[in-house]
C-alpha cells in the first residue's frame, strides 16, 4: 500500500493544478454547496434559488443540470405556470 501512496503522490508532483483550475473547481463547489442549502428546507424553482442564493438563474441552471446529471438533485413537480420545475436534493 505505501508503493500505491508513494505512486499517488510522484503523479501529483508532476502533473501540477493550474490555479486557474484549482480556482475553478473552489468557485464550482462553492455554488453548488449554495444551491444545496437553498434547496434543504424545500423544493425550489430556478428563480427562487438564485433570489436565495443572490446567483444569477442561468449560473443556477446549469449547476442544477449538473447536480441533477449527477444524481444529487431530482425535479419534483412544475409550477403553476408550467414554466419552472421545482428541484430538491435528490433522496
Amino acid at each position: 500500500m505505501d508503493e500505491k501512496r508513494s505512486t499517488i503522490k510522484q503523479i501529483k508532483e508532476l502533473r501540477e493544478v493550474p490555479g486557474a483550475v484549482l480556482e475553478r473547481m473552489k468557485e464550482f463547489r462553492r455554488i453548488k454547496k449554495a444551491i444545496l442549502e437553498a434547496l434543504k428546507p424545500e423544493p425550489m424553482t430556478i428563480p427562487e434559488i438564485a433570489e436565495k442564493t443572490g446567483l444569477e438563474k442561468d449560473l443556477v441552471t446549469y449547476h442544477l443540470m449538473t447536480l441533477r446529471k449527477f444524481g444529487e438533485v431530482e425535479t419534483d413537480r412544475a409550477d403553476d405556470l408550467d414554466e419552472y420545475y421545482y428541484y430538491r436534493i435528490k433522496g
